[in-house]
């Protein structure tokens, strides 16, 4: 790809990605506070939780089973196009989301913001790769996945923020208006990236998806005085007997206009979305095998992201999803042997620091979704006057060290090797988590609790640049976007499986506690369970530890040896 000229170019268009890639965290985490809402709009009981999966369950579908068909075409197409095109996509999955009025809405808009989100990790990470050298991507990874981890700190409060002064809705209106002024931003930055296109605009597209997206907002809130009106009202009034809202002249308008904007974009010379040229690189990025990973992903995600971790590790139907990924897996292995051009370009992933770091990533989002989710569980269980804020503000003090230890480790992968950086990382994690294994009743009330929350999330961030450098330097420059891509995937892999593993470990060591002790209390047994998930996590990292010295051997993250690049002169 073209890179800009200037230094200042560079850093600004790398900047840009990195908010981009930020402000979708912001986006993935502020749904934990403005969930009970959208639930009561969907008409869901607030007390029927496992109802409301598919609204959690739909994001990480379209975050992870479409992440590395993404990822491939970054590689063929460039990563400005695709970091464009990703926040267009999270623009409108925000629309869709704020609009929603129905369960399928809302899961179809979380859905495709899950798409236009995970689109812009292998985006910025490929940017990287592209403006800079192997041995100085170190300090621009940590610093991209400082302000990725960033986001999950910011994402609750800036839901809180918004929350104050107007309704859940405002939440995703918001993010629809902030992807389209990065949008404009990063457009305006990378004018060589993505010359300006020959004729005249395309006016008669623009002008139907005007209409379409007028008629809709008429169609999901119309102002009193046309839906009362006794001439205007007929507008609101399904054709057909008990028809949805879409069976109103208005939502008919809103369809045919949006309907008509698809036909253009197919047929038209130069249309407003060039949809046969991303069909030809789709296409070329292999579609059928992304597909079939797509099954395999999204039956793995399904199987464990709608567990009750109380009752089982995997969901009831967890066989069956977990079956038709199996059949994906075979099916995907067999065209991957047949494919001219396959998904994951034949030799890869062959060596061996590339593999393994998709196997540190895995354990590393294991270790990860414990301290996450049982960190403020057990400030709940173990503090009686703690609520849901102070639980969360203990949490706070672990993710504002994540994004510090990201860039210390971006850092270091410069000087010191990847597997070294990455192990020193999660022993510090794994020492944490057998600290925090050993809180009790009030020993958040001392200062020195500050210190594991600290240590974990130092160790984490560590551990995040040296994955992404070690990937990025033991595969092809046409595979970056894949790689990347496949890194964060086996992450979230990793979180979904570990969170219902780890909870279910925990209350086995419950039930066997109870049952030799029948007089243990609800809080005891509480922090019981909490100490087992954090004994199982510091496992888990001090595995991911050992793996990455293993497995990250002769991964050249700090570039080319100074000797060999004497001999080759």
């Amino acid at each position: 790809m073209t890179t800009p000229t200037s230094p200042v170019g560079t850093r600004a268009l790398l900047a840009l990605a990195a908010v981009a890639v930020g402000f979708a965290a912001v986006d993935t985490y502020v749904v934990v506070l403005a969930l009970p809402d959208m639930m009561v709009a969907v008409d869901i009981d607030v007390e029927q939780l496992q109802r409301a999966a598919p609204i959690v369950s739909g994001f990480l579908l379209g975050y992870v089973a479409v992440l590395p068909l993404v990822g491939r075409v970054a590689d063929l197409r460039g990563p400005v196009p695709v970091l464009l095109a990703s926040l267009v996509v999270l623009a409108v999955g925000s629309a869709v989301t704020a609009a929603s009025y129905d369960l399928v809405t809302m899961v179809l808009g979380r859905f495709v913001q899950g798409v236009g989100g995970g689109g812009l990790v292998p985006a910025t990470m490929t940017l990287v790769a592209a403006l800079y050298p192997v041995e100085r991507r170190g300090l621009p990874l940590g610093l991209v996945s400082a302000v990725q981890e960033l986001g999950s700190v910011l994402g609750p409060l800036a839901g809180a923020a918004v929350l104050a002064f107007g309704s859940w809705r405002s939440i995703f209106g918001l993010t629809c208006a902030g992807g389209l002024l990065l949008w404009a931003a990063v457009r305006v930055q990378a004018r060589s990236e993505v010359p300006p296109r020959e004729g005249r605009p395309d006016l008669l597209g623009a002008a139907l998806v005007v209409v379409a997206v007028g008629a809709t907002y008429l169609l999901l809130a119309p102002p009193r005085s046309l839906y009362t009106d006794l001439t205007w009202g007929e507008l609101f009034i399904p054709l057909v007997d008990d028809g949805s809202r879409w069976t109103q002249p208005v939502g008919l308008v809103a369809v045919a206009a949006a309907a008509a904007f698809a036909l253009r974009c197919l047929l038209a010379r130069r249309p407003l979305v060039d949809v046969r040229s991303w069909g030809r690189t789709l296409v070329e990025a292999d579609l059928a095998g992304a597909a079939w990973l797509a099954v395999a992903l999204g039956g793995v995600v399904l199987a464990f992201a709608s567990a009750d971790p109380e009752q089982s590790a995997i969901s009831p139907q967890a066989p069956w999803f977990l079956l038709g990924s199996a059949v994906a897996v075979v099916g995907l292995v067999r065209h991957l042997r047949r494919a001219a051009s396959p998904l994951v370009p034949r030799g890869t992933l062959a060596p061996r620091p590339a593999w393994g770091a998709l196997v540190v990533s895995l354990l590393v989002g294991w270790a990860l979704i414990a301290a996450l989710v049982d960190i403020p569980l057990f400030a709940r269980t173990a503090e009686r006057d703690y609520d849901q804020l102070d639980a969360a503000l203990v949490l706070v003090r672990f993710l504002l060290a994540l994004p510090v230890g990201a860039v210390v480790g971006g850092l270091l992968v410069r000087r010191l090797p990847a597997g070294a950086v990455t192990a020193g990382g999660m022993l510090a994690a794994s020492g944490a988590f057998w600290w925090m294994a050993q809180w009790d009743q009030g020993s958040l009330d001392s200062t020195l609790s500050t210190l594991p929350l600290v240590l974990g999330g130092l160790g984490f961030g560590l551990a995040l640049a040296p994955v992404n450098a070690a990937m990025l330097a033991s595969t092809r420059d046409d595979a970056h976007g894949l790689a990347s891509a496949l890194v964060v995937v086996a992450r979230m892999i990793g979180m979904l499986v570990g969170i219902s593993v780890l909870t279910t470990y925990g209350l086995a060591r419950l039930y066997d506690e109870r049952r030799a002790d029948p007089s243990l209390g609800l809080r005891e047994l509480g922090l019981l369970q909490e100490r087992a998930v954090f004994e199982g996590a510091a496992l888990v990292a001090l595995v991911a530890a050992v793996a990455a010295v293993a497995l990250f051997r002769g991964a050249a993250t700090r570039g080319v040896d100074t000797r060999e690049a004497l001999r080759v002169g």
